[in-house]
């Protein structure tokens, strides 16, 4: 019969077996944080709205697409909102690595009811092509 260890150390050691990739990852400086840049990216930017999500974006001058990803209460849960969030920054940061170098953008997202049932390879199609609008848009302006 077999021992089964239940420790913290025995934790890190199982979680190890399947190291995330660090390239894959969505690092800190990408990860728009302080509640003064979230209400000027929500009163002063542009609005893209989708079934799946509403996005709300500006230049920050920075060079890099630094983002915040919101769920209402309406979505249900804790659970529900957080896994919520989750695929919806997935999705946009797997978006954000196939762009080339361009302007920077703080971008504040918004998920709807609708995110949660949608299969993950749609999700990041949208995720995509609202991010090509939003390119598409300022090069207008």
């Amino acid at each position: 019969m077999a021992v089964v260890v239940c420790s913290p150390r025995a934790a890190r050691v199982a979680a190890s077996a399947s190291p995330s990739s660090s390239a894959a990852s969505f690092v800190d400086a990408a990860r728009l944080r302080r509640d003064a840049d979230i209400a000027a990216v929500w009163s002063e930017g542009m609005r893209i709205q989708h079934a799946l999500f509403a996005l709300r974006a500006r230049p920050n001058g920075l060079g890099v697409i630094r983002l915040a990803v919101a769920a209402p209460r309406s979505l249900g849960r804790a659970v529900s909102r957080n896994r919520s969030r989750r695929r919806l920054r997935e999705a946009f940061r797997t978006a954000i690595a196939g762009l080339a170098n361009g302007p920077g953008y703080d971008v504040v997202i918004v998920t709807r009811p609708e995110a949660a049932a949608t299969p993950f390879p749609d999700l990041r199609a949208a995720a995509a092509t609202a991010l090509a609008s939003l390119g598409r848009r300022v090069r207008t302006a």
